[in-house]
């Protein structure tokens, strides 16, 4: 793969961050194809997303991908335990 990105979120708490990783990283292998492929880590409140692409259309498609999931994760940890803001709980 010869493109990269790095996405680093922090949390405000660990259990935020493993609430968000452990709903995204069941998505791993399962978006992967030819042309990207993905990890994501994470080390006490932050999380690193690593994506890889064979080119740039292909890392651009992945990074949106990506966004999206995390984003509706913490959305639904937001709505969950309380601390969501209104738009978080327009989801659709």
């Amino acid at each position: 793969m010869s493109h990269d990105a790095f996405l680093e979120f922090d949390y405000d708490s660990e259990e935020r961050a493993v609430t968000v990783f452990r709903s995204v990283e069941q998505e791993i292998g399962e978006i992967d194809d030819e042309r990207s492929r993905t990890t994501v880590e994470r080390d006490g409140k932050t999380m690193l997303v690593t994506v890889e692409a064979a080119d740039l259309v292909a890392l651009r498609a992945a990074l949106n991908t990506w966004q999206t999931l995390i984003g509706v994760a913490e959305a639904v940890a937001g709505t969950a335990d309380g601390t969501g803001t209104e738009s978080d709980r327009q989801i659709s």
